[in-house]
């Protein structure tokens, strides 16, 4: 479940990230558009490094969102959950 709604929300996250580039700087200094596999996932062309960096964004919200869940699985499960609780 992290994982698919990690890399689902970072890869979103990253492919604003492109679009926003994109907009901003146009093709840049990038050769190649590089739509075609494997030109696609080559970092050195504009399509290639958009995948990339949805990548990127992907895995560290997997991370992230990895961390949050434990330490909120942490928190409702901790010792001070279990007093609380008790004495409702």
């Amino acid at each position: 479940m992290i994982i698919i709604g990690g890399m689902v929300t970072g890869m979103g996250n990253g492919s604003v990230f492109g679009a926003a580039m994109m907009c901003f700087l146009g093709r840049g200094g990038f050769a190649d558009w590089g739509g075609w596999f494997p030109l696609d996932y080559d970092p050195r062309t504009f399509d290639g490094f958009m995948n990339w960096c949805m990548f990127v964004f992907g895995f560290a919200y997997v991370a992230m969102l990895a961390i949050a869940l434990k330490r909120h699985d942490i928190e409702e499960n901790g010792p001070e959950a279990q007093t609380a609780s008790a004495a409702h």
